[in-house]
C-alpha cells in the first residue's frame, strides 16, 4: 500500500517506520514544520511541507493533534490530494474531524492504535500485539483491517458515538496506573527503597487483573477491611510524605468503593 503520513510526530512517524518495515510504501511525510525531517531521512523519503505538491497514493494519514485535525484537514483539501481515502489517529475525535477531504470526494475514517508512542524510534516497535479500534465505511474499513493485519495489530470497530467513552478508558488504562506507581515511587524513596522491587508484584497483579477482572484481583488491607493496617498506613504517610496524603487517601477511597469495603472503612478514610 503506498501511504502518505500527514505529522511524522510521536504517533505519526511510528506508524511510517512501523508501516515501511511491514512493507508498505511511504512515499509522502508532509510536515508544517521545515525542521521535521528526522522521520522522512529514515524512510529516505522527501519531507514536503502542506501545500506542496502532493504525490499519488492509496491512503493518506493525518497524524496531528485532535484540535488541528478540521484544520489540517482544510488545509490538505484546498490542494491537489492524489490519494482516494484518508485516516486519523485520533482515539477521540469523529471522522467528521475530516470534513473537508470528504467534501472533496475522499472516503474518511479513523485509526486509532490503542498503544503509547514516547516517540517513533521506540513505537515503531510497539504496534505488534496493540489493538486498533477503526471507525470507517465498508470499503476504507476492510482496508483499514487489512492494514492492520500487516502490523501484527488486532482490529476492532468502534462508532463515532462510543469513541469519547472509548478513550477515557483507554486514558484510565494507561495514565491513571501511571499516576499510582508515581506515588509509589515517591513512597518508596521515602523509605530509602529502590521502586523497582515493585516490578513483579505490579506485573502480576496486572496479569491478574486481565486473566480474572480487576475487582477479582484486588487484594490487599483496603480491600480485606483491614482498617488497622490502613490507619498505620495513612499515619507513616502523613509523617513522611505530606504532600502525597490526600493523594493516597484517594487511591484508598476509590479502591474500598471498588471492593465494597467503604463502610467499613469509612471511619479511617474521612
Amino acid at each position: 500500500m503506498r501511504i502518505i503520513v500527514v505529522g511524522p510526530g510521536r504517533a505519526g512517524g511510528s506508524l511510517a517506520v512501523a508501516a515501511d518495515m511491514a512493507g508498505h510504501e511511504i512515499v509522502g511525510i508532509i510536515t508544517r514544520r521545515s525542521g521535521d525531517q528526522e522521520v522522512a531521512t529514515r524512510l529516505g523519503v522527501a519531507a514536503r511541507l502542506i501545500g506542496d505538491p502532493m504525490p499519488e497514493a492509496d491512503l493518506m494519514v493525518v497524524a496531528v493533534r485532535d484540535d488541528l485535525i478540521r484544520h489540517v484537514a482544510g488545509l490538505l483539501a484546498a490542494r491537489n490530494v492524489r490519494a482516494p481515502q484518508a485516516v486519523h489517529l485520533s482515539g477521540l475525535a469523529p471522522t467528521g474531524a475530516l470534513g473537508p477531504l470528504h467534501d472533496v470526494g475522499l472516503a474518511t475514517g479513523a485509526f486509532h492504535p490503542l498503544q503509547t508512542f514516547p516517540d517513533w524510534r521506540t513505537g515503531s516497535g510497539s504496534f505488534s500485539g496493540a489493538h486498533v479500534a477503526i471507525t470507517a465505511g465498508v470499503e476504507l474499513g476492510k482496508l483499514l483491517e487489512e492494514l492492520a493485519g500487516s502490523l501484527g495489530c488486532r482490529p476492532f470497530r468502534i462508532s463515532d458515538e462510543a469513541k469519547p467513552l472509548y478513550h477515557a478508558a483507554s486514558s484510565a488504562s494507561a495514565n491513571y496506573v501511571l499516576t499510582a506507581l508515581s506515588v509509589a515511587e515517591r513512597l518508596y524513596a521515602e523509605a530509602g527503597i529502590d521502586y523497582r522491587v515493585a516490578r513483579p508484584l505490579v506485573e502480576h497483579a496486572v496479569a491478574n487483573a486481565f486473566d480474572i477482572g480487576p475487582r477479582s484481583a484486588l487484594t490487599g488491607p483496603v480491600a480485606r477491611g483491614d482498617s488497622g493496617t490502613v490507619r498505620c498506613q495513612l499515619q507513616a504517610v502523613d509523617a513522611h510524605a505530606p504532600h502525597l496524603s490526600e493523594t493516597f487517601r484517594d487511591f484508598a477511597r476509590a479502591t474500598a468503593a471498588f471492593a465494597g469495603t467503604s463502610e467499613v472503612m469509612e471511619d479511617v478514610l474521612s
